[in-house]
């Protein structure tokens, strides 16, 4: 009698559609936090093949900062479109302007950490008990603390010693009322299994993965890509560069790479010889040693 084997992008598969399924069994209004990033497309994909030949039971949430890249927002609806999906967009420009937060000042100003507040207002006035994102734990000692299941307080905070115990594959979804859960099916996988992953399934990503000619700025070691919301000050000069983004954020904070990588077969290739992680052309990271898990605990992604 031969014997069955899965090769390790199917046992990767296999354990984060079993995490979609059990979001799905264990919560009454759980939605996809996506970004138009790789990591959130990979999850909406295996919660397409989850639930085959149904349609995809999740909304899809998406906290717009308004300084999003324009690829990203296009590539976001006709990605909905080909879905018919439900999207839900929180606005953080809609919490700016009702004094729901300040806008930040100066130099490197962003809006990243103004996207708190506008998520944990969407998650209650949608009801939503269950959001699923797109971490891994190999992107940032942050988020390697994280489990399948996290937990979130009646505010929203994520608190590392107050999470409920994982044996084997059992996950607990009880919660109070107030309190929810973020659920992350693709915490095992590295960011090689994403894109090889993506290759494999053949996935649409936006242009901004790949190779290109773009205005950019030195700053922070890294390129940061010119735009409107940039404010340059004496010594900075505004080259044009091939670049690609390893990660995908706001434009003011998303620093690229140097690459000729235009295809997934190259950037795989790429991504195999890298010793940063890819959040190491993040700017929002670089604030301290704790940034991400300062934000966390406030109920970040």
């Amino acid at each position: 009698m031969s014997k069955y084997y899965l090769n390790y992008l199917d046992e990767l598969e296999s354990e984060a559609i079993f995490v979609l399924r059990e979001v799905w069994a264990q919560f009454q209004n759980p939605v996809i936090l996506f970004s138009g990033g790789k990591d959130s497309i990979v999850v909406t994909h295996l919660a397409k093949k989850a639930f085959y030949p149904s349609k995809i039971p999740f909304s899809l949430m998406h906290v717009d900062t308004g300084h999003n890249f324009p690829e990203t927002i296009q590539f976001r609806d006709d990605l909905i479109k080909e879905l018919g999906a439900n999207l839900i967009v929180g606005s953080v420009q809609e919490s700016i302007d009702e004094g729901r937060v300040a806008e930040e000042k100066g130099k490197n100003a962003t809006r990243n950490a103004l996207q708190i507040t506008t998520l944990l207002d969407a998650i209650e006035s949608n009801k939503v008990d269950c959001a699923i994102g797109g971490g891994r734990r190999d992107e940032e000692k942050a988020r390697a603390k994280e489990r399948f299941f996290s937990h979130r307080d009646d505010f929203g905070q994520w608190d590392p010693k107050n999470q409920r115990p994982e044996l084997w594959n059992i996950f607990n979804g009880k919660y109070f009322e107030g309190e929810h859960f973020r659920a992350f099916p693709i915490s095992n996988w590295t960011e090689m299994d994403v894109w090889n992953y993506i290759k494999r399934e053949n996935l649409a990503i936006p242009s901004l993965y790949f190779a290109h000619e773009r205005e950019v700025v030195w700053r922070q070691n890294s390129w940061i890509p010119n735009s409107e919301f940039l404010v340059l000050e004496d010594h900075e000069e505004v080259v044009t560069k091939k670049i690609r983004f390893r990660t995908l954020g706001d434009i003011t904070i998303t620093g690229g790479i140097e690459s000729d990588a235009d295809t997934l077969e190259k950037i795989a290739d790429e991504v195999s010889t890298m010793r940063q992680t890819e959040r190491g052309n993040r700017s929002d990271d670089k604030r301290s040693e704790s940034a991400m898990e300062d934000r966390k605990r406030q109920g970040y992604f």
